[in-house]
């Protein structure tokens, strides 16, 4: 089990019991499915497409906070080892986000923003609502004018 930890350090987080049950039914990811929360923060299930007799694809992501369902950018196919493919769901998941995230950012400049928060998932909305407030700020202080720029993004 320690091998299996070291290749996936997610593992560490699990119950040896856990982590027994998991190893046992890595080759049928819907049987690995109830363990998602135990390893990912705030991912309750994958959205899989089965066809009888293969590996399933993973389709995208579900919160265990409120219900949201993020679609991957690409399918993915969980094949090998349960580790090799929790590992590929943690590419997909950066993908799909940094791409959400970037489309997100581009959005937000030209959307109002009561209509731009309701369209990407919560953690992107976050993340582009941060870095537009660091910049404004940043720009704020570089032109000696913080407290009009804070006024300005509260309103």
């Amino acid at each position: 089990m320690e091998d299996k930890r070291t290749c996936f350090p997610r593992f560490y987080f699990v119950s040896p019991a856990d982590l027994l049950d998991i190893l046992s039914n890595g080759n049928v990811p819907e049987k690995v499915m109830p363990h998602m929360p135990k390893i990912f923060q705030a991912i309750n299930d994958l959205k899989l497409d089965t066809v009888t007799g293969a590996r399933p694809t993973a389709l995208g992501m579900i919160s265990c906070v409120g219900v949201e369902y993020v679609e991957y950018v690409e399918p993915l196919k969980l094949l090998g080892k349960v580790e090799t493919y929790m590992q590929d769901v943690i590419d997909s998941m950066r993908k799909s986000l940094r791409l959400i995230a970037g489309k997100s950012f581009k959005t937000s400049l030209t959307m109002p923003r009561t209509e731009w928060l309701k369209m990407d998932p919560s953690q992107c909305t976050l993340l582009v609502s941060l870095t537009a407030w660091v910049d404004d700020v940043e720009k704020g202080f570089a032109n000696g004018s913080l407290p009009n720029t804070l006024k300005d993004c509260i309103d």
